[in-house]
């Protein structure tokens, strides 16, 4: 999966809050979000963050996936 940092990416299940969507801070072995509506900061190794990912929102060049 190709990640940029600065994407915008819906999540399977939603986070506490209730937002479901998360935005790429750090794009690495690790994956480090942060909640668009709390902005609580979480990193995920790549693998589960691939498995938990349902889709791209927005890349960071603006364009929709």
């Amino acid at each position: 999966m190709l990640l940029n940092v600065g994407d915008i990416v819906k999540m399977r299940k939603s986070h506490p809050c209730g937002n479901d969507l998360w935005k790429i801070t750090f794009v690495g072995a690790d994956i480090k979000m942060r909640c668009e509506k709390c902005q609580r900061v979480v990193m995920l190794e790549r693998p589960v963050f691939e498995k938990r990912v349902k889709k791209i929102v927005e890349t960071a060049d603006g364009a929709g996936a």
